[in-house]
């Protein structure tokens, strides 16, 4: 029974196997079949697409082969005409070539005659300059050297002329912009005029206190005089006294002791004393403020403080009733304003103006002008070297190294000689313009004489014929000392003689 089911077992088996087999052929040879199918479509596509592939490029081919014969044809007959063109051009310039070759033979022949010409020429002005020579009796470096003189000076006179011309039209421009830039200076600044007047005189509350000033044998008056280092004037002038010094600081220090001697009552010489030296302190610090006040008014900033304490000093002393102090500001300004107008440096005109007049608090202390004083005094405290040059020269008795120097005398002159800034008596003013003009005119050879800047300076000019350069030199020392011996003035005065030389021709 086992081996039966074994045996069947086997043919089963067998039989499947055979089965599987001619299934699995029957699966391949279907899908060779189809392979087959799908390769024979492929290879009918691509025979077909190469088909469309060859004849679209023999259909290109030959519209290539078309456009390239007649892009060939284009150019064959492009070349042709540029040859032919070519052709006619290299003619031409063969004609040319030979119209050249013809024109310089001509011109050899023309030059070669010149230069025959030339050398004929040469020889005829050889022998004319020998004739010349010998007419003339000069060589001809001789006459060259005439003949270079004499167009020389026809050239100078020319330049001259020209010169003359320019710097006429240069003045007039100028004068008319000076006046164009001080007119707006002066209406910029527009300050008020200073009226105040430092006075040496007290008035007194009664005739009965002059005898209490006076003291006992003039002790009180003699105490007072020694510690505030002042003249004390009783006269008769009612109910008032005069105190005399020539500082005007001890001036309104003794002024300011006396009123307050007088309002308290109590004189003799220890108060006397104590009053005093309370009124110097109180000046002191008033002289500080003024200064440090001046300084912020006229924006001029990094001063020393003793060269404010000293242009604070300013402040108790008149120039024809302008006070001193005022005009420092009022030229710092007018300084500044034409510094910025003229494009110069605005700060340092304006230091040049504040400080122009500071040696006018100490010219009555030490020997010399308040310019170059006050100069040195800024110098020596550490004051820009343009501004002390600024401060030197003002009055021209340094040489102007700088075009703020310059401002500074500009605006010191505007600042003293504008309408209303100054007060002195217009008779007295004209008397002693006039007696200052007469002085200059009484010497031998002066032609014309012309006092300018309110009587600080007068220009004298002499007759050429009667005065010569070195007689000039000596007219000028000789007026100036005159003026020293015979008039009295504020100040200095600048004595300068011109001597002119005009030689005149017409032309016809």
């Amino acid at each position: 029974m086992n081996a039966l089911a074994f045996v069947i077992a086997v043919v089963a088996l067998l039989v499947g196997l055979a089965a599987g087999y001619f299934i699995h052929r029957a699966q391949v040879e279907r899908a060779q079949r189809d392979q087959q199918a799908r390769t024979v479509n492929i290879l009918k596509g691509a025979n077909e697409q190469a088909r469309l592939i060859e004849a679209t490029a023999r259909e290109n081919a030959q519209k290539l082969i078309l456009s390239s014969e007649q892009d060939v044809k284009e150019r064959r007959a492009e070349n042709s005409r540029e040859a032919e063109r070519l052709d006619k051009r290299r003619s031409e310039l063969e004609g040319r070539a030979d119209k050249l070759e013809q024109r310089e033979q001509v011109l050899n022949k023309r030059q070669s005659t010149m230069d025959k010409r030339a050398s004929d020429v040469e020889k005829l002005v050889e022998e004319q300059m020998v004739k010349l020579e010998q007419v003339s009796s000069l060589t001809q470096e001789e006459a060259r050297k005439e003949l270079f003189a004499a167009v020389e000076k026809e050239a100078r006179a020319d330049m001259a002329r020209i010169y003359r011309q320019i710097e006429a039209e240069a003045r007039e421009e100028g004068e008319k912009r000076a006046r164009k830039l001080i007119a707006d200076a002066i209406q910029r600044v527009a300050s008020e005029h200073v009226a105040e007047v430092t006075s040496s005189r007290v008035t007194l509350p009664n005739e009965e206190m002059k005898g209490r000033i006076v003291g006992r044998n003039g002790r009180n008056i003699k105490a007072f005089e020694q510690a505030a280092g002042v003249d004390v004037i009783v006269d008769d002038t009612p109910e008032s006294v005069t105190i005399s010094c020539f500082d005007s600081v001890r001036r309104e220090i003794a002024r300011r002791a006396l009123v307050r001697l007088t309002v308290d009552g109590r004189i003799h010489p220890a108060h006397i004393e104590k009053i005093i030296e309370d009124e110097t302190k109180a000046v002191d610090k008033i002289i500080n403020e003024a200064g440090e006040q001046a300084a912020f008014d006229a924006n001029v900033a990094g001063l020393h403080p003793e060269i404010l304490r000293m242009i604070g000093r300013l402040k108790f002393r008149t120039s024809y009733g302008q006070n001193q102090l005022a005009h420092a500001v009022e030229v710092s300004k007018l300084a500044g304003i034409l510094a910025a107008e003229l494009g110069a440096d605005v700060d340092l005109a304006k230091q040049g103006g504040f400080l122009h007049d500071i040696g006018k608090a100490m010219d009555h202390n030490q020997d010399g002008t308040h310019a170059l004083l006050g100069a040195e005094y800024c110098k020596r405290y550490g004051v820009n070297p343009k501004v002390v040059n600024a401060v030197a020269s003002h009055h021209h008795e340094a040489e102007q190294e700088t075009v703020e120097a310059v401002i500074t005398e500009a605006a010191d002159a505007i600042s003293g000689a504008r309408p209303g800034a100054r007060r002195e008596d217009l008779e007295a003013y004209i008397k002693r313009i006039k007696n200052l003009e007469d002085l200059a005119n009484s010497f031998k050879g002066v032609q014309q004489s012309f006092a300018i800047q309110a009587g600080r300076e007068v220009r004298i000019i002499v007759r050429p014929e009667d005065i010569d350069d070195l007689e000039s030199a000596r007219l000028a020392r000789d007026v100036a000392k005159k003026i020293e011996e015979t008039m009295q003035y504020p100040g200095q005065i600048k004595v300068t003689v011109i001597r002119e030389t005009r030689s005149v021709d017409f032309a016809k």
